[in-house]
């Protein structure tokens, strides 16, 4: 599980949204990584998701919020959500 938070530098409540994320990634052990939507790459990756606004952010490949912060309770429940079902299908195998 990846979760992805997409910024901008000129972003008020980016670094929230980083703080928030980073922490909740540390505490389940998922992989978690900053897209700068300023770069060539970071926009290219952006609209891929259809992501026009900052902060968002992005679980595997399910965008779970777009152009505005999420708390820190919310984000853990959607986290947890999808690994309650990534338990379910590796256990069905």
């Amino acid at each position: 599980m990846e979760l992805k938070i997409f910024t901008l530098p000129t972003c008020s409540v980016c670094s929230l949204a980083k703080t928030v994320a980073l922490d909740v990634a540390e505490k389940y052990g998922v992989s978690c990584r900053i897209v700068d939507m300023s770069t060539k790459e970071g926009l290219s990756e952006s609209l891929a998701y259809q992501l026009m606004s900052a902060p968002s952010i992005v679980i595997d490949d399910d965008v779970v919020v777009r152009g505005h912060i999420i708390s820190e309770e919310r984000l853990k429940e959607e986290v947890q959500l999808r690994l309650k079902k990534w338990a379910a299908r590796s256990s069905s195998e």
